[in-house]
């Protein structure tokens, strides 16, 4: 098939194996490189006491980030594993210490989508019926599934793969487990949904029915056999939606079981800034709006927070990430300007945190117990805001319509009234009390055997 726009550079022509942090290059006809020795090499048998997971993601730090964990804890127990991604995600998670196929590589996958769901953009002469139909919707889980599910499939062929774990929104890694004849376990990745709740799966496709997947699946071969789901995941918290660690439910849809997890999160890592060892002189208060925000409408929101933020007696630490931050002029003097700096390292001592209700931002103050003001953006983020209220860890307000003196008043709500930080303390509690992901990884590979 002619590759064209998005496309080309696609599978099939060369491709990168990241290891460890370290980019190789090697020509692929597949869609990845042949093993290199000391990278993915098998040795032994091959059997069921160390096996091979191929673990696939789609682009966005949101969307791979909370897969990490899971990773590493299958690679801490002595199993092989490659991660199928790409874009700026594929350096991003080899710099995590783990082997990364770069599935799309030759274009920004993460650029295209934006460009596309911003404006849209021209057809190329000739492209993809796949890539038409997913731009129709303007949205990025069918340019993913359009883009990656080829490469993920070649990859995890030339692995070898046992096992295949994606997360629950990743139509690519799905397909791919079928068309690789393995097991799969899918991972939830998000705080704010699950595909157990019955309300989002009538509300919502399941990302692996509509004219993209049928054509995808008639394209590739697959047929309509779904995958071998041997576990779904829920990692949401047992009062926020998720699953006690003595319980487990059966999927109406196929019968598998689902499996609670501990969120664990990750967001990079970083030599600590003297100050975030200290404790602070009065209440730290982080302000973020993730990676996706900046990207798609800068910072400029962030201004009215930050000036109220300035009026009070508090410490507070401004986390853009790469957003050029010079739009929002001198900022006060008790605000910390860090850019990107991993919320790990800094949120175990903070009193609050202001975000625009991101997944992963959303889930690290709970596994922290930090209360939280949330200013939804788009996408899921006022699922997650309606999760944090209903819960009492936090408060929030249409961010379209606050003012100096609403954030003001929300920032102090959170820090002078008791309860917000006795219902945070509690979900952190329950949170630690759930299965973490090396007992899932295995449960996972017990499963196999």
């Amino acid at each position: 098939m002619p590759r064209h726009g998005l496309f080309a550079g696609g599978p099939g022509l060369s491709g990168r194996m990241i290891c460890g942090g370290v980019a190789a290059t090697a020509p692929r006809v597949t869609g990845v490189p042949e093993q290199k020795p000391g990278c993915g090499e098998r040795h032994g048998s091959g059997s069921l006491e160390e096996v091979k997971i191929l673990f696939a993601s789609a682009p966005g730090h949101g969307l791979a980030l909370p897969l990490i964990p899971v990773v590493w804890a299958a690679r801490a127990a002595g199993h092989e594993v490659l991660l199928a991604t790409t874009a700026e995600i594929a350096e991003v998670t080899a710099r995590a210490g783990l082997p990364v196929a770069d599935v799309f590589p030759g274009r920004d996958l993460w650029t295209d989508l934006l460009a596309t769901v911003k404006n849209g953009s021209a057809p190329d002469a000739g492209e993809p019926e796949e890539y038409r139909i997913a731009r129709q919707h303007r949205g990025p889980f069918g340019l993913f599934t359009a883009a990656m599910t080829a490469g993920t499939i070649e990859a995890g062929r030339a692995f070898g793969a046992d096992l295949v774990v994606y997360p629950s929104d990743h139509g690519a890694g799905a397909l791919a487990a079928v068309a690789l004849g393995a097991p799969a376990l899918e991972v939830g990745n998000r705080i704010s949904w699950s595909a157990r709740d019955l309300s989002w799966r009538t509300e919502h496709d399941d990302f692996l029915s509509g004219e993209l997947v049928a054509l995808m699946r008639e394209k590739l071969g697959l047929g309509d056999a779904p995958p071998k789901v041997i576990a779904r995941i829920d990692p949401r918290a047992p009062s926020m939606g998720g699953l006690r660690a003595d319980e487990e439910h059966a999927d109406e849809r196929d019968g598998a079981p689902w499996w609670p997890m501990r969120f664990v999160p990750y967001n990079g890592g970083a030599v600590l800034p003297e100050w975030a060892l200290r404790k602070p002189e009065r209440p730290r208060v982080a302000v973020t709006l993730g990676t996706v925000v900046p990207a798609m409408t800068g910072v400029s929101s962030l201004k009215v927070v930050l000036d109220a933020l300035g009026g009070m007696d508090v410490e507070v630490v401004l986390a853009a990430g790469t957003a050029d931050v010079s739009e929002l002029g001198e900022l006060p003097g008790n605000v910390r300007s860090v850019g990107y700096l991993p919320l790990s390292v800094f949120l175990p001592g903070c009193s609050a945190i202001v975000h625009h209700g991101g997944s992963g931002t959303t889930a690290a103050p709970l596994f922290y117990g930090v209360p939280q003001v949330v200013l939804p953006s788009f996408a899921d983020n006022p699922m997650s805001a309606e999760r944090v209220v209903d819960r009492g860890v936090g408060v929030s307000h249409d961010p379209a319509a606050v003012d100096v003196s609403t954030v003001r008043k929300l920032v102090s709500q959170v820090l002078e009234d008791e309860s917000f930080r006795l219902a945070a303390a509690e979900v952190r509690a329950e949170m630690s009390g759930q299965p973490s992901p090396a007992d899932v990884i295995a449960r996972a590979v017990a499963a196999l055997r």
